[in-house]
């Protein structure tokens, strides 16, 4: 661990990140899921109603983009889980 001063302010670095998630965190990944969710249903909706096929197919790769950042939040988290999981012996705390 390393500790910094800035301003005043105390900032901490750390080699690998805590093992554990905070309400915060929790907090945190729940809007990053829900921003990448809503992305992908206004895009999907987006490419529906156009016409040209050039916005049509930008909105498709928005979509693929915000669905591969969804699902790596997604596999993080469930990495997380089953690590937690595992040294607790099957109790998350």
């Amino acid at each position: 661990m390393n500790i910094q001063q800035q301003g005043g302010q105390t900032s901490t670095n750390y080699a690998q990140p805590p093992a554990i998630l905070s309400t915060k965190d929790c907090l945190y990944i729940e809007d990053m899921l829900s921003w990448n969710l809503d992305v992908i249903k206004k895009a999907h909706a987006f490419s529906l109603l156009c016409q040209d096929q050039d916005v049509v197919q930008a909105m498709n790769r928005t979509c693929q983009i915000h669905i591969r950042q969804y699902q790596t939040i997604l596999n993080h988290l469930g990495k997380h889980v089953q690590a937690a999981t595992n040294t607790t012996g099957g109790v998350l705390q």
